[in-house]
This record gives C-alpha cells, sequence and structure tokens, in this order.
C-alpha cells in the first residue's frame, strides 16, 4: 500500500472518528432530557440512561397542574410564533423582490444599510423597543411581540431571499408582462410558486426565533397567563423552592417535538432554499 493510501485511510478514519465524536456529543444529552422526562421522581440525575420504570406522569400534570400554565403558554407561544412568521415572512418576501427586481435610486444605499443593521445585535434596541412599546401602551401583550418579530425579519433573511429571486430567470418576467401582467399578478403568478424551497426555509426560521426567545418575551410580558413557553420554563425551575427538572424536562420535549417534526418534514425544501440562496449575492 503506498503511502498517499496509508494518508488517506487515516484521513478518512480521523474524519469518522470526530463525526461520531460530535453525534455522540449532540445525541447523548437529547436521550439524557427524553427518558429524564419518563423518569419517575423530580431528579435527572440517574446511574443508567434508560430509567428502570417509565411513567407519563410529568406530561400529564404540565396540562392538569394548576401552577403550571403550560397549556395557555403553549397556545400562546404558537399564536406568537405563527402570527410573526405570516408577516415576517411576507415583508421580507417583498423586500426582497423589490431590491432583486426593481432598479430605482436609493437601491444599493438600502441594501447596504439592511447589510449593516443586520450585523449589529437585537440586545442594543431592547431599551430604545421596550420605551416605545411602553409609549405605545403595548407592554404584556403579544401583539408587542408579534410586531418586533415581523419587523425584524427583514434585516435577516433579505439577502437569502434576494439570492434566491436573482436565481429566476428575468425573461419570465418580461414574458409575462408583455402579456399584461402586472407587476403584483408576475410576483403571485410565477415568483410565489417558484419559491418555495425559499418560502420553506424563511418560514421555519422566522417560526423557530419566536417559538424559542426567551429574552424579549421576559422583558415584555409581564402576567403569567400572557407568558410564553419560554419564560414559562424559566419560571418553573428559577426559584430555590422548585427542582422539579422532570417536569422541565417533559415540557422541554414538548417544545422541541413541532420544531424537530417541521425540519423532518421540509427537510429537503429547507436545503434547497438555503443553498439556492446563498448561491448568488
Amino acid at each position: 500500500m503506498s503511502r498517499r493510501k496509508i494518508r488517506n485511510a487515516i484521513r478518512l478514519g480521523a474524519s469518522y472518528i470526530v463525526l461520531i465524536l460530535l453525534c455522540i456529543a449532540a445525541v447523548y444529552p437529547v436521550l439524557w432530557v427524553v427518558f429524564g422526562s419518563l423518569r419517575p421522581g423530580k431528579s435527572l440525575y440517574s446511574k443508567t440512561l434508560i430509567p428502570e420504570k417509565f411513567t407519563f406522569e410529568h406530561y400529564q400534570e404540565l396540562f392538569t397542574s394548576q401552577t403550571y400554565l403550560f397549556g395557555t403558554w403553549y397556545l400562546n407561544t404558537l399564536k406568537i410564533a405563527v402570527c410573526s412568521m405570516i408577516l415576517g415572512v411576507l415583508l421580507t418576501l417583498l423586500t426582497s423582490y423589490a431590491l432583486s427586481r426593481f432598479r430605482f435610486r436609493g437601491r444599493k444605499t438600502a441594501l447596504s444599510g439592511l447589510l449593516v443593521l443586520g450585523m449589529f445585535p437585537g440586545f442594543m434596541s431592547m431599551i430604545a423597543i421596550y420605551l416605545l412599546l411602553r409609549e405605545m401602551q403595548l407592554l404584556d401583550t403579544h401583539l408587542a411581540l408579534i410586531i418586533v418579530y415581523a419587523a425584524g425579519a427583514p434585516l435577516g433573511g433579505t439577502f437569502i431571499a434576494k439570492g434566491f429571486l436573482d436565481t429566476i430567470p428575468r425573461s419570465l418576467d418580461e414574458a409575462a408582462r408583455i402579456d399584461g401582467a402586472s407587476n403584483f399578478l408576475i410576483f403571485r403568478r410565477i415568483i410565489l410558486p417558484l419559491s418555495k424551497p425559499m418560502l420553506t426555509y424563511m418560514a421555519l426560521t422566522q417560526f423557530v426565533g419566536p417559538w424559542v426567545d426567551f429574552i424579549f418575551a421576559r422583558l415584555v410580558l409581564r402576567t403569567k397567563e400572557n407568558w410564553t413557553l419560554a419564560v414559562g420554563m424559566w419560571d418553573m425551575v428559577s426559584s430555590n423552592q422548585n427542582s422539579n427538572f422532570t417536569l422541565f424536562a417533559a415540557g422541554a420535549v414538548l417544545i422541541a417535538l413541532p420544531i424537530t417534526i417541521l425540519f423532518m418534514f421540509l427537510q429537503r425544501l429547507l436545503v434547497d432554499g438555503l443553498t439556492s440562496g446563498a448561491s448568488k449575492g
């Protein structure tokens, strides 16, 4: 065996070892939380990964307990995530369509502005947004979260969506315009059907953000009935008197379940949308 083959075999073996270690590091904590949610008692610690006895009492307690309004928090988070996803995708798609298809004065300035604004972390604007929401009397409302999440969507998704729209031939627009189609009709009949992979990517990313967000939701929402899942789950284990970590694990599994299902069923469209949008700037 030549030195090149030996070197390639060593490199391939090392790559597999690294990948296996990374998979173990990613999967083992997930399995621990899943099995912990099925373990009797309140402690996640156990001598074995798989519990000796399985129970679903923690899942039942989440929806029957008067102390934890898990069902209400779940519906609140679902409403906020879905509404912000719809508005955010619409705003991002309209912004990227205008920047991709039209040539107007200030276009390059708008692109540069979006790029610069996207570089700043959201923490820098939290105080200003909080003051604005207080003046508008929108504190402790779900509408405040929906507006902020949806308005921030174009900052993160416009360039990727624009890159995808740039790959759609302009000849389709020109042919439709010759037949008398308006810009809105071209957008609805041509651009949208061809943008399903990009729509899937934007919808998933815009859904996941509000679904798991804690900091801004904790800043805006005050009453327990209006909390989201992240805020409610934090309150579940933040006090010294409460150490029911198996109940927390059950809630974490239920939070991850819809995101996992969406990614599993929409994986192909998600990859196509991400790679197509990144292929052209």
